[in-house]
Parts: C-alpha cells; sequence; structure tokens
C-alpha cells in the first residue's frame, strides 16, 4: 500500500499548526475583501471570478486540513462569504456588499469540492486496496 510521507499530508499536521495556518488563509482573505479599495493592487480580472478563486482556494486549503469534514469546510466558507458582503454593506472604504458575490463565492467553494472528489475518486481506482483497507479514502 502507498503511503506518502507525513509532510505531504497536511491532514496528518498538528491540530494547532492546522489551525494557524487556516487562520492565517482567512485573515488574508478578509484583509483583500474589507480593506479599502485604494489600498489594494488594481487586478483586470473580473471581480466575479476574484470571489471565485479566493473562495476555491479557501475551501481548497480546508479540505487539505480536514479532508474528513466537507461539509463543515463548505458551511464554513459559506458562512464566510456572507458575513464579507454584510460587512461589505457595513463599511464606508468604497466596498459594496452584493449578493452575486456570493454566488460567486459559492462557484468557487463547488469547484474546491468537486475537484475535492475527483482526486479522492482517482486515487480509489489507481489503489483500490487502499481504498477497500481504507473506505474513508483518507489515510
Amino acid at each position: 500500500m502507498l503511503t506518502l510521507p507525513k509532510v505531504l499530508q497536511p491532514h496528518r499536521q498538528p491540530l494547532a499548526l492546522r489551525l494557524a495556518a487556516y487562520s492565517v488563509a482567512v485573515s488574508v482573505l478578509f484583509y483583500l475583501t474589507l480593506a479599502p479599495s485604494e489600498d489594494l493592487p488594481q487586478e483586470n480580472i473580473w471581480d466575479k471570478a476574484q470571489h471565485g478563486i479566493a473562495w476555491m482556494v479557501l475551501a481548497g486549503v480546508g479540505l487539505l486540513f480536514w479532508p474528513r469534514r466537507p461539509w463543515r469546510i463548505v458551511a464554513f466558507s459559506m458562512f464566510i462569504g456572507a458575513l464579507v458582503e454584510v460587512l461589505q454593506s457595513a463599511m464606508p472604504f468604497g466596498r459594496d456588499g452584493d449578493v452575486r458575490d456570493l454566488v460567486g463565492d459559492g462557484v468557487g467553494v463547488a469547484a474546491a469540492l468537486l475537484v475535492w472528489a475527483l482526486i479522492r475518486a482517482i486515487g480509489r481506482k489507481l489503489y483500490p486496496q487502499a481504498a477497500a483497507a481504507n473506505p474513508s479514502g483518507i489515510t
């Protein structure tokens, strides 16, 4: 049975390390979405694509750290998306809350979940013995 070194298995790292790393990711996301718009670098990417990419990364990192809790990662990511939109609506920094941004967030989260599920399915096909020994698919 193929086993990756622990360093290549983010979900096997100490909980404190995973929480710290994920907190950094969430903090960066909050800064990028809540900082005054003139303080951020100007990008030529469509706003909804930026949201989708950011939330795909957020959910993807969460799924790497906690692969046995995909629906909690999805719920947390969408909660963060909704919170950002509420805060943007309330802040006077040139930001506007927009339900369409939340839809973009959801598309990014769904994309991360799809990639995660495909990788798990491919792993089960390539290593059926490991999949039979470990039905959760997580080693």
